[in-house]
């Protein structure tokens, strides 16, 4: 027998969940099944309509929509301030991680910032079945054969060049956007060879109106000349966001205390603004101006009506007649806001003083002297120096990222950010640095996949087999430059600074009855139809349970955990108590003892369905005080 509330092996199925949010809408849609009548001009296949197109695009949808019983292996050992940090770093299949990590961090994500592969006919850094999901990523990552499997070369003579990168990227996109904030920004890394393409689906997958900037960066300092007609300098990094009504100025600066910006603007149509009386300082202090032609140069403009000044300010409306900056509404909101209007001399020229300090649009030339940003020459050079070797081509400048982090986030500074092509790790560094400028306690998750580094490369000889533990390794010496107080990272009192990680690896399901799969031979079902006796696989630790029951209900991998004894029991507790989780499968707890882990009054308790040893009366029993003491009772 098992609870009412036994904890699902798989990541939210994206279909059921649309199935609800419509059903939520117009219930009769569902349930007289009306759904491909009310869509019928959508959906059907004869009728053209405008789009992006590609062999296997079917397939890529599918892959996004499909759930997994994959989860992620607690990696102490690799961690830095394991108990202390709220940052992730994961090794895995970033198209396998995003669907576990659906449940939890849907919706929370405030900005996602990814450099993808570029597809310029070289390696891919993912698997050539990457459709397979978690088989073809363990297969890859060593973990079932000692053989690997081989990189694919996506030449541009292959028929399939764009589409096999477009497949890659286009479920990943989509999963990426369910982790977004109604506020959230994606941005993404792009050079010229699928810049088109990017722009094509990101727009189908964000909307039209969510494509909010193609930033151009000045990604090298002299040009490369690959190309047959022109030099290169120039990458893009593309922005969208979740939802554009939700989403605010991206800003990396503010206005200048005192500084004068001209209310006239020649060219403009010709209009009247009115000043109220005291709204405007003048350089005199008593004067009379009686209606003229205050025009000079190519400034067109009129006093209308007579003017007294008295003690610097005017006693009467001010009405003129000009080519204005702003209209009667933005000039009486500026004034509502306590602004200075100034007027120094006739012929009038109004100017508006801003106090300072309000936000200033951000423009998209993203360059040293535009922003003070680094090139890839000077991103290659920090690396080298921060992991004493060249060990990683092309990485992405730590201002760059950090900028794109700041526009985001300088309102929001406990945001959360995803970067999952991780690579060497800039984003990690970036977040941090913009944390230590700020006091900001901003948080990131990194994903990379555990990509093979060629033997005959200087990193490996340097003792790097990975480019998740090359990635690693200079999150770390990141992190200890912080803790250790070194010189040139950080600027600003780094004492409350989050320099750490907590390190996972995405694996299959520690539980066998979550393992069963509809893509596995009849042979490998029929072995885990034989395990599903015990929930939990043999050898399993506690911690690599626990994390996974976290994941499926909800709770994030950086949460707060404490083991708590209570009588002979040791249990995990989530969040002062609210949640209790007894995993031991060799300690079968009396309804006792279960009575004194329920007196602490958690919201919540899980039990690992192996702990009753088969004892329905007792789980029975439990159930039955849980439901009594107003607790949640869960099995696993």
């Amino acid at each position: 027998m098992e609870s009412d509330n036994s904890i699902s092996g798989h990541s939210p199925d994206f279909r059921t969940e649309l199935a609800r949010v419509i059903e939520s809408v117009s219930p009769d849609v569902i349930s007289d099944g009306k759904l491909e009548e009310l869509l019928k001009d959508d959906i059907q296949g004869g009728i053209e309509r405008f789009g992006l197109f590609w062999p296997g695009k079917k397939q890529a949808l599918r892959t996004a929509q499909e759930p997994t019983t994959a989860t992620l292996l607690p990696n102490e050992e690799e961690s830095f301030e394991w108990e202390s940090t709220k940052n992730i770093f994961i090794e895995g299949d970033n198209l396998e991680v995003l669907k576990v990590l659906q449940k939890r961090y849907h919706n929370s994500i405030k900005v996602i910032y990814i450099d993808p592969p570029y597809n310029t006919g070289g390696e891919f850094i993912y698997p050539d079945k990457f459709q397979e999901g978690l088989a073809g990523y363990l297969e890859f990552s060593q973990q079932i054969n000692s053989e690997g499997q081989k990189l694919t070369s996506n030449s541009e003579s292959d028929g399939r060049y764009h589409s096999n990168w477009l497949s890659m990227m286009y479920p990943r996109l989509k999963l990426a956007r369910n982790l977004l904030t109604d506020d959230g920004v994606i941005f993404i890394s792009i050079d010229d060879h699928e810049i088109e393409n990017l722009l094509r689906i990101g727009k189908e997958i964000f909307g039209e109106n969510n494509h909010s900037a193609t930033f151009i960066w000045q990604k090298k300092k002299k040009p490369s000349f690959l190309h047959a007609n022109v030099g290169s300098m120039t990458e893009y990094v593309v922005a969208f966001t979740r939802n554009y009504k939700s989403t605010f100025p991206f800003s990396v600066d503010t206005t200048t205390e005192g500084k004068k910006y001209p209310i006239n603007n020649a060219g403009n149509s010709m209009k009247t603004l009115k000043f109220p009386p005291s709204s405007v300082t003048f350089t005199d202090s008593e004067a009379v101006y009686s209606p003229q032609d205050m025009s000079e140069g190519n400034i067109k403009c009129r006093l209308l009506e007579k003017l007294t000044v008295k003690n610097h300010k005017n006693v009467n409306t001010i009405v003129i007649e000009g080519e204005w900056r702003y209209s009667q509404d933005k000039l009486n909101s500026i004034i509502a806001e306590g602004d200075l209007i100034t007027i120094s001399k006739a012929p009038f020229r109004p100017n508006h003083v801003k106090a300072g300090g309000e936000i200033k649009k951000m423009h998209n030339l993203l360059t040293p002297q535009t922003y003070n940003l680094e090139t890839n020459e000077d991103a290659t050079a920090h690396l080298t120096s921060l992991l004493g070797g060249d060990y990683f081509d092309n990485p992405k400048p730590v201002s760059l990222i950090q900028m794109l982090v700041k526009a985001v986030t300088y309102d929001d500074p406990e945001a959360t950010v995803l970067d999952f092509f991780a690579g060497s790790g800039s984003t990690a560094e970036a977040v941090m640095k913009m944390n230590s400028e700020d006091g900001g306690q901003r948080k990131f998750i990194l994903v990379q996949l555990p990509e093979l580094i060629k033997s005959d490369a200087p990193a490996y000889s340097a003792g790097y087999k990975t480019i998740s533990a090359l990635s690693r390794s200079r999150i770390k010496r990141v992190g200890d430059s912080i803790s250790n107080g070194s010189e040139g990272l950080f600027s600003s009192d780094i004492d409350d600074l989050d320099s750490g990680f907590r390190a996972f690896t995405l694996a299959q399901s520690n539980f066998a009855k979550w393992q069963a799969s509809s893509s596995m031979q009849a042979e490998d079902l029929q072995e885990i139809l034989l395990d599903i006796k015990d929930s939990a696989a043999n050898g399993t630790s506690q911690s690599a349970l626990l994390f996974e029951i976290l994941l499926k209900q909800g709770i994030g991998l950086s949460e707060e955990i404490t083991k708590v004894s209570v009588g002979v029991l040791e249990v995990f507790s989530i969040a002062n108590n609210s949640m209790l989780v007894y995993l031991n499968e060799d300690v079968k707890p009396s309804l006792s003892q279960f009575s004194e882990l329920i007196a602490l009054k958690p919201a919540k308790l899980i039990v690992l369905e192996d702990a009753f040893n088969g004892d329905d009366e007792l789980k029975t029993n439990l159930k039955q005080m849980c439901t009594s003491n107003l607790v949640e009772l869960w099995t696993a």
